[in-house]
């Protein structure tokens, strides 16, 4: 497909995804249930968040499907702009509201080969799509900004998510020269009400302005951080509890010095964690790190390197106390080499949530991006958006060595699919050489499946200038959950309903 150039009109053009899966499972009954089967899931939602006010931000999407075995031969995937109403409850002026939702901005044609398109300025609203049929299973969008000056210049990236009941960000500020918003974007017909909870360095933060925020109907709200408590601090973690219907959610952090970019959501609360693909040129890395649990948390810091794991001096343990806010600076921890963070318990498991704040550069040209904790790739991983040159992924096997297999799919404007095999080393990062495709025009998506040996975690650097600015961005790999486990019975399941 020919790269296509999105047009936002009157604020009412913008990108949106939902990724949601489910898995089937039959009664407890008279009938016995066989070994499940795994099918690619038939429908899929993603939510993608304003991308930017700027008036100079230059924003492109990119919508993947991996070819699946078994999917259905029809469907198709939308991306429209969430368009109603704010009702006036929520904290924050409402962005995509007005008019309702109407042709597609963004139409793949096929599995295999990315559609894309651009827009700028500082009136996109943000994007709600579904794929249904051959386009559901492992559908990605990326949506990747630039912005040449101002708070947060550089190159701003976010995956497009699921809408869900609750997200966990640690890494977030009120500090003075940080200025971060959580994006809340409701996807559904009904209206969402949301509680934001704060957790600073001494405990929760005192604030009645992040309780019972409604969301309107197909609206995205940017809540302001600061707006919602007058204790300036400059590492947060951002709880986001859905009392009724569901949202999709991120994180924009704008720094005035440092840039800026988006803070997904860390995985769920877990006594082991790994936050992959810190770039071997990192200035400085902050590990922040929060337990909902009543009890502390202590963990064993340790960066899983090209020759290894190994423990950064001075660093150790981590010691995280009870609904407490605890940080950790590690300098420029990869010396150089590519590398992960591991975080497991030195005792007993405590479930934490962490992220790190990575910076390249010096000087006026520093840039800031986020990699949060996350899930393995699992059976399937996929990142959309890559170039031929400024793209580095970054694969790392925590515990067993293990084989995975990259491709490089169909470029945007053509080229053809390329895969590679590649074995990691136990307790090794490794930045691979990736594939790209043959004969390469437009940008091309980087799925990496697992073959064999124990978990990986997987994480894309995307580096680009804008007008002089250097920027980067970073976004994890974790599995697509593309197939869904059916069980299958040796009875007909329809007698159970009598």
């Amino acid at each position: 497909m020919n790269r296509t150039t999105v047009s936002l009109i009157a604020g009412t053009a913008a990108l949106a995804a939902v990724t949601g899966f489910a898995t089937l499972s039959s009664p407890q009954a008279a009938g016995t249930a066989r070994t499940a089967a795994e099918l690619p899931v038939e429908r899929t939602s993603l939510l993608c968040p304003v991308p930017s006010t700027s008036d100079i931000a230059e924003t492109s999407y990119t919508s993947f499907t991996p070819v699946t075995k078994d999917a259905d031969s029809g469907g198709k995937a939308e991306l429209q702009a969430a368009a109603a109403e704010s009702d006036g409850k929520s904290k924050s002026k409402s962005k995509g509201k007005g008019k309702k939702a109407g042709k597609p901005v963004l139409d793949p044609e096929e599995p295999g080969k990315p559609a894309t398109g651009e827009t700028s300025g500082g009136d996109a609203p943000a994007l709600v799509g579904t794929a249904e049929g051959k386009f559901a299973p492992g559908w990605t969008v990326q949506e990747t900004t630039k912005v040449a000056a101002g708070s947060g210049r550089g190159l701003q990236g976010v995956n497009c998510s699921a809408p869900d009941t609750e997200f966990w960000f640690p890494g977030a500020s009120t500090a003075a020269d940080r200025t971060d918003y959580v994006h809340l974007t409701n996807p559904d017909d009904s209206a969402a009400v949301v509680d934001i909870e704060l957790y600073g360095k001494d405990g929760a933060l005192d604030s009645t302005l992040g309780e019972g925020i409604t969301v309107a109907p197909h609206s995205s709200d940017p809540i302001l951080l600061s707006t919602l408590t007058e204790e300036k601090q400059e590492n947060l973690t951002v709880h986001v509890n859905v009392r009724s219907g569901r949202v999709g959610a991120a994180v924009q952090a704008l720094d005035d010095k440092l840039g800026g970019d988006w803070l997904a959501a860390s995985t769920d609360p877990s006594g082991s964690l790994v936050l992959p693909g810190i770039p071997k040129d990192a200035t400085s890395v902050r590990l922040v790190a929060f337990t909902p649990s009543d009890s502390d948390a202590d963990l064993k810091v340790r960066l899983a390197s090209p020759s290894g794991l190994i423990t950064p001096a001075g660093n150790e343990t981590l010691h995280v106390k009870a609904g407490m806010t605890t940080s950790a600076d590690l300098g420029d921890v990869t010396r150089g080499e590519a590398g992960s963070l591991v975080l497991t318990p030195t005792d007993a498991s405590v479930p934490v949530v962490a992220a790190l704040r990575v910076v390249r550069g010096k000087g006026d040209d520093q840039e800031t991006a986020f990699i949060p904790a996350t899930r393995p790739v699992g059976a399937r991983a996929t990142v959309a958006d890559n170039s031929a040159k400024g793209t580095t992924l970054s694969l790392t096997a925590p515990g067993r060595a293990a084989t995975v297999k990259v491709t490089a799919s169909a470029g945007s404007k053509g080229g053809e699919a390329v895969s590679k095999t590649f074995t990691l080393k136990a307790g090794t990062t490794e930045n691979v050489e990736a594939p790209t495709p043959t004969g390469l025009k437009g940008t091309y998506a980087l799925t990496v499946e697992h073959v064999s040996g124990g978990p990986v975690y997987g994480a894309r650097t995307l580096v680009a200038t804008a007008d002089g600015v250097p920027g980067f961005t970073i976004q994890a790999l974790p599995d697509d959950r593309g197939m869904v486990a059916v069980p299958e019975a040796d009875q007909d399941l329809s007698v159970l309903q009598k």
